[in-house]
C-alpha cells in the first residue's frame, strides 16, 4: 500500500464469538499486521471478550447481548465515546464486513474522518432477515434499510458473483466488485491417508466410502437433500459412512430426521471441530465433500477441502460452484436428492476417480488468506486514490432517521430480551 494510515475493520461478530465473516476479519488484520499495515478492529462488546492475545488494538462498543435469541449481539452504533476514541486515532480507511450496525458506525466515521468506506457483502442477508424476523412487513423494511446502508459505501465488494447478483436482486443499484475470501488451512504436504490417521475414536470399516458435510447444522445448508439422498442409496444396498462436523439451530430436528429414515447406522455427527489439525484429518479421511447449498455465498469449505485434496459435489449454478468444472474438480448436482444420490452412486466405488478431482481442486481451486488479503491491499491502494481524486460519487450522509432508526432498533431488541419471559408465545411466532 502507498501510505501508512490505519485500516479500520469492523465487524458484529468477532472472537470469542466465531462465525466465518468473524474468521474473515482475523484474517485479514493477521495478513495486514504481517504486511506491516497498522490495524484496528471495531466491535461490540461481549463481557467474555479478552483481547489481550491480538497485537492490535480491538475496540468495542456497547451492545446488547441477543446470542441466546438471535445469535449475535447487537451493538449501538452511536456510542458517543466509541466514535471519539476512534476519531483521534490516524485512520486510512474503513473496512467494513456486515451491512448492518456496523456499517452504521463505519458511516459515522466515514462523516468525521472524511475517508473512504469499503463493505464486503459476505452473506445472503434476506435469508438471515427472515430467518430472525418473521413479519414480511418487518422483513423489508429491514431489508430496505441495509440497501441504504450498503449503498453508502464507496465501494462494495463481494465475496463471489452469485452475492453480487443477490444484493442486486435486493435492490442495490451500483456495481460491486468481486473479491474472495482465502482459507486458513495450508495446503497439505503430507500423505493424505497418514493425515486420516489421526481420526480416532470413530468406527469406520477400511475401504468405507465417507462422505462429510462441514458447517452449521441448518436446514438451509442443503442437509435434506443428503439424507433423503443417503436414504436412497441405502436403499440400493450401497454401503457409506455420512459425517457431519458442526452444530446449529436445527441439528435436533436433523437427528430425528436421520432416525426416522433409519440411517442411525450410515450416519456420524462429530460436533462442532475448532482444532484445525483435527479438522484437516478429517477431510483426509473423507473421500467427497458434500455441500448442496445455496444459500452460502463463497463456500469457505470447498476451498479448506481442496486445501486438503477433497473434491466437493455441489449444485449446478451456486455460489460455491462458482469456477468448478464438473467431473474435473468437482462433481454438480441439480438441487434435489435424486441428482445427488445418482451422482454418488456412479462414483463412490472409484477412489481413483475421487482421488483425481481432489487433487485437481487443490490445484485449481485453493486460494489461501494470504493472497485474498494481499490482493485485498492492492485494491485498497486504488480505493483510496480514487478517493482522494474525488472519483466516486457523493454518497448519502447519515440523517436525522438513521439514528432514530437505529436507536429503535437498539430500544427495542433491550426490550424483548428483557420481555423475554413474559412475551413468550408472541416471541417465538414473530421473532
Amino acid at each position: 500500500m502507498n501510505n501508512n494510515k490505519e485500516i479500520c475493520l469492523l465487524n458484529d461478530s468477532f472472537p470469542p464469538q466465531i462465525d466465518g465473516v468473524a474468521n474473515t476479519v482475523v484474517n485479514y488484520a493477521r495478513v495486514l499486521r504481517s504486511e506491516g499495515k497498522p490495524v484496528s478492529v471495531v466491535t461490540p462488546n461481549l463481557p467474555e471478550a479478552d483481547d489481550s492475545g491480538f497485537d492490535y488494538p480491538v475496540i468495542r462498543y456497547p451492545s446488547v447481548d441477543l446470542r441466546e435469541y438471535i445469535g449475535y449481539t447487537v451493538g449501538n452504533p452511536f456510542s458517543i465515546s466509541t466514535l471519539s476514541d476512534i476519531n483521534k486515532r490516524d485512520i486510512g480507511l474503513l473496512h467494513s464486513h456486515c451491512p448492518m450496525m456496523s456499517n452504521m458506525v463505519a458511516r459515522s466515521l466515514k462523516a468525521s474522518l472524511h475517508v473512504p468506506l469499503i463493505l464486503t457483502y459476505h452473506t445472503k442477508f434476506d435469508i438471515d432477515i427472515a430467518n430472525v424476523v418473521k413479519l414480511k412487513g418487518i422483513q423489508q423494511g429491514v431489508i430496505k434499510a441495509m440497501i441504504d446502508n450498503v449503498s453508502a459505501a464507496d465501494e462494495l465488494w463481494v465475496v463471489s458473483d452469485g452475492a453480487g447478483k443477490n444484493i442486486q436482486n435486493l435492490g442495490y443499484e451500483g456495481s460491486y466488485v468481486v473479491m474472495p475470501n482465502g482459507v486458513d488451512i495450508p495446503k497439505i504436504t503430507r500423505d493424505r491417508k497418514e493425515i486420516a490417521a489421526e481420526v480416532k475414536g470413530v468406527d469406520i470399516p477400511e475401504g468405507m466410502p465417507v462422505f462429510l458435510l462441514v458447517g452449521r447444522l441448518m436446514w438451509y445448508k442443503g442437509i435434506r437433500i443428503i439424507l433423503d439422498a443417503m436414504a436412497a442409496l441405502k436403499s440400493q444396498n450401497l454401503d457409506f459412512r455420512m459425517v457431519f462436523i458442526g452444530s446449529g439451530g436445527d441439528e435436533a430436528e436433523v437427528k430425528r430426521y436421520v432416525e426416522e429414515l433409519k440411517l442411525g447406522d450410515r450416519v456420524i455427527f462429530t460436533g462442532a471441530i475448532h482444532d484445525r489439525e483435527l479438522l484437516t484429518a478429517w477431510y483426509c479421511r473423507a473421500d467427497l465433500l458434500l455441500f448442496p447449498s445455496t444459500y452460502d455465498t463463497n463456500g469457505l469449505v470447498v476451498r479448506e477441502a481442496a486445501a486438503c485434496g477433497l473434491g466437493s459435489v455441489l449444485v449446478k449454478g451456486s455460489c460455491a460452484a462458482e469456477g468448478v468444472t464438473n467431473g474435473v474438480d468437482g462433481l454438480l448436482i441439480d438441487e434435489n436428492a435424486a441428482s445427488l444420490a445418482v451422482c454418488l452412486a456412479r462414483i463412490m466405488d472409484s477412489r481413483e476417480a475421487m482421488g483425481r478431482i481432489g487433487q485437481n481442486a487443490s490445484d485449481n481451486l485453493y486460494y489461501s488468506w494470504d493472497d485474498s488479503v494481499k490482493h485485498a491491499m492492492e485494491r485498497y491502494d486504488i480505493v483510496i486514490d480514487k478517493f482522494n481524486s474525488g472519483r466516486y460519487r457523493k454518497r448519502k450522509k447519515l440523517t436525522d432517521a438513521s439514528f432514530r432508526l437505529s436507536a429503535d432498533i437498539v430500544e427495542m431488541m433491550t426490550y424483548l430480551r428483557e420481555q423475554r419471559r413474559s412475551l413468550g408465545e408472541f416471541f417465538d411466532r414473530y421473532w
